[in-house]
């Protein structure tokens, strides 16, 4: 029997050079221990070089072209790969750009479910429990404020976090995953129930967040993680991929998407 293909869509910052990296990596590893699929990978730009309130509103605008050209590509389904350019846009936010980009993709005749990464850390840090959480951001202080009140109005509370202040967004790619563990462990993190290793996707992590899970004790989950647990539930598939920490262990293999 041949290999079942899945095609994933990606909307990416223009200057994101990390999404395309670590989701690809995350479902590879998967087809070690699930040989029948395969993924192929597909991405629409949108323009953004420096992450400010200006160029994350521009940038989001683009989204709906971006979508229904993944649905040109018939994805099975489209990925919103900038966690900020959500949260800057207002509470709750990542439920109406999800709907909407879901509504371009039906109205071009390819109707594909839609994953934020926004949306994704929320609800993955809810699949594992996480009522307290530490993060990491690569963000200025305004904007990474913006991300902890964002997480706060969804029920989670960020007891600790640190904005390592990169305006430039290639400079956020470059970032050595080695050094975060060693800053994660620098948070006040005794009582938190999970820690969020990059509240970014652009912020490269994947390669850290087992060896942080040792350090710290804690299960550790990074916005690129949360997005591929919630894009492989959304195609119905088992959430288990080797090497990307707690969440992807097989633990929540099967747990319920988000109702709307």
């Amino acid at each position: 029997m041949s290999p079942r293909t899945y095609r994933i869509g990606q909307i990416v910052p223009s200057s994101n050079v990390t999404m395309e990296t670590e989701v690809p990596a995350i479902l590879r590893a998967r087809q070690a221990v699930v040989p029948d699929e395969r993924f192929t990978f597909h991405s629409s730009r949108m323009r953004m070089t420096h992450v400010t309130p200006e160029q994350l509103k521009a940038m989001d605008a683009d989204s709906d072209r971006c979508a229904a050209e993944l649905s040109d590509a018939r994805v099975d389904v489209l990925g919103y790969a900038c966690l900020v350019a959500i949260m800057s846009m207002g509470l709750g936010y990542h439920r109406t750009s999800e709907k909407r980009l879901h509504t371009r993709t039906a109205e071009n005749g390819a109707p594909a479910p839609v994953v934020t990464s926004a949306g994704a850390l929320v609800h993955g840090l809810h699949t594992i429990g996480a009522r307290k959480i530490v993060l990491l951001a690569p963000y200025m202080r305004p904007l990474t404020r913006t991300v902890v009140d964002y997480l706060t109005h969804e029920g989670i509370e960020v007891l600790d976090h640190q904005a390592l202040e990169i305006p430039d967004n290639l400079d956020v790619a470059a970032h050595d995953p080695a050094r975060l563990p060693g800053l994660a462990r620098a948070l006040d993190y005794a009582d938190a129930d999970a820690v969020v290793l990059s509240a970014c996707v652009q912020m490269p992590s994947l390669g850290a967040i087992e060896e942080a899970e040792q350090l710290l004790g804690k299960p550790v989950v990074s916005a690129a993680v949360c997005t591929a647990h919630q894009m492989l539930r959304s195609l119905d598939l088992d959430a288990v991929a080797p090497g990307a920490g707690h969440l992807l262990s097989g633990a929540y293999a099967r747990t319920p998407l988000p109702s709307a």
